[in-house]
């Protein structure tokens, strides 16, 4: 069944996502994980500031979309996907991310706060390797882009339930470890 998307007009979607990208590029900033030394700490495991932002952020946005797919507001477009292009990818984002310290949206934001090591090796970094990606992704996308294809399925289809179910039971896995968290005093 194709559906139409009823919140935005086409030429309001991308004024829309610049508007919320940078209120997501703000709060990241607010919550302090576009600072180094917070994703330093996340790295060696003595600050979980960076998991706790990003799992509130993961669950609000499941639960968000959810909602919106529930009254037909969105539409859902699953992409396809692989684990030879899950490898590519994490192997090229972890050595980003190694290398320079901030994850594409950290390094984005914290290029937006100032921060020129971000703007130059995260911001440069990520249009190089965009350039690079985009030259040889002709030679690479009938071969290795497609070992081990699970194609375009999602979650609730591959378990054969409803969308609210995963929902709920992912909901409730990462309310209870953002709960731990917290509890810990992490």
């Amino acid at each position: 069944m194709k559906r139409t998307s009823l919140l935005l007009p086409d030429s309001a979607q991308k004024p829309a996502a610049l508007l919320f990208g940078t209120l997501f590029g703000f709060l990241l900033q607010k919550g302090g994980v576009t600072r180094y030394e917070t994703i330093i700490g996340q790295l060696l495991l003595l600050d979980f500031t960076v998991l706790k932002v990003m799992l509130s952020a993961v669950l609000t946005g499941m639960l968000g979309i959810q909602v919106l797919l529930q009254f037909n507001l969105v539409t859902l477009r699953p992409r396809y996907g692989s684990f030879g292009s899950s490898v590519i990818g994490g192997l090229i984002f972890g050595l980003g991310f190694g290398l320079l310290g901030y994850c594409p949206g950290t390094a984005a934001g914290a290029a937006g706060q100032g921060s020129l090591d971000a703007l130059f090796g995260g911001v440069g970094g990520m249009l190089l390797g965009t350039a690079f990606y985009s030259e040889i992704y002709p030679r690479i996308e009938a071969s290795v882009l497609r070992w081990g294809s699970f194609g375009d399925i999602t979650l609730p289809e591959l378990l054969r339930t409803s969308r609210w179910k995963v929902v709920i039971a992912v909901a409730a896995l990462l309310a209870a470890v953002l709960s731990a968290l917290s509890l810990a005093g992490l």
